[in-house]
């Protein structure tokens, strides 16, 4: 079982190597979801985001998620192959968090060094702040 913190993480970086170790058969555990990074102009951000929850309709969908732990999963999902057995029992393997629950405060978490924001030079917006901005955190 692996455990990662999302705190000043690039999000499609983060994603994309937790879900090649969920494919290779790793549990894994996310912390700080709400910390996670977008890079990219935020009001652009917000307006993909607010896009995206309002495509479809509320009966038949497609539906998105409002909350950053829901959409870092779904990041994750979309780079696995859902459509197959493998990807969905593999997405089975992975837990996200809005901060750190009481069970997880003992442990040390990993940064994947591939994903660290502090070397962006543009703007960029958190999922907590994106979540906030789509009617999700209050």
């Amino acid at each position: 079982m692996k455990f990662y913190d999302a705190e000043n993480q690039i999000l499609g970086r983060l994603a994309s190597v937790v879900a090649k170790e969920l494919l290779n058969g790793e549990r894994i555990i996310v912390v700080n979801s709400e910390k996670a990074v977008l890079s990219g102009n935020p009001k652009s951000k917000v307006e993909f985001y607010f896009h995206r929850l309002e495509r479809g309709d509320a009966i038949h969908g497609p539906f998105f998620p409002k909350y950053p732990n829901e959409i870092l999963r779904r990041t994750v999902r979309g780079m696995l192959p859902w459509d197959r057995t493998k990807g969905r029992s593999a997405f089975k393997n992975l837990k996200v968090f809005v901060g750190v629950p009481e069970e997880f405060k003992d442990r040390t978490f990993e940064k994947i060094s591939i994903a660290d924001a502090s070397k962006l030079k543009n703007k960029y917006i958190t999922l907590g702040e994106i979540s906030n901005s789509i009617g999700g955190m209050k």
